[in-house]
């Protein structure tokens, strides 16, 4: 679900439905869901004080469901595409969806950034959507050796993000 909490930035909303759920097909993740809430500058500010104990405004802020020790294990399926690893010895999953948790982005935060990047916002924004669900799946970029950021290179390019 995406929810659009602030006035600053025109935002398609569908467009990144569509692209979430690209996300979660290419991780394997098509049972999971994440709540992404576009809010404003000063209220991405405040969170950002609030949880990280950093001033001013980030561009996304992700709150997982559950606090994982290691990030979910992702395996390669025959396309070579990462697929998450579940458990159940062959017993049928629940068919409902399983909340990973939320995710907030700062669009005229994204905006900057996009355009020091040379970047659509478009793009920044799918950028965005894909760095807040692996920070959802337990991936930190700031203590895990880059494992974070070369799994996002490869899903960026996958994507058409590259």
């Amino acid at each position: 679900m995406i929810l659009d909490r602030q006035r600053t930035v025109r935002i398609a909303l569908r467009p990144l439905e569509l692209f979430l759920s690209r996300v979660r097909g290419a991780l394997g993740l098509r049972k999971m869901d994440a709540t992404i809430c576009f809010v404003s500058d000063a209220e991405i500010a405040r969170m950002n004080e609030g949880f990280r104990g950093k001033r001013g405004p980030t561009d996304v802020l992700s709150f997982p469901a559950v606090q994982r020790r290691r990030p979910v294990r992702l395996r390669e399926s025959a396309r070579g595409k990462k697929r998450a690893v579940r458990g159940g010895k062959g017993r049928k999953r629940h068919r409902t969806l399983q909340d990973l948790g939320d995710i907030a982005i700062a669009p005229a935060t994204a905006r900057r950034n996009a355009r020091r990047e040379g970047r659509t916002l478009r793009n920044e924004l799918r950028i965005l959507i894909l760095h807040g669900v692996l920070h959802l799946l337990g991936y930190d970029h700031e203590t895990d050796r880059g494992q974070m950021n070369r799994l996002e290179q490869r899903l960026r390019r996958r994507l058409g993000l590259a």
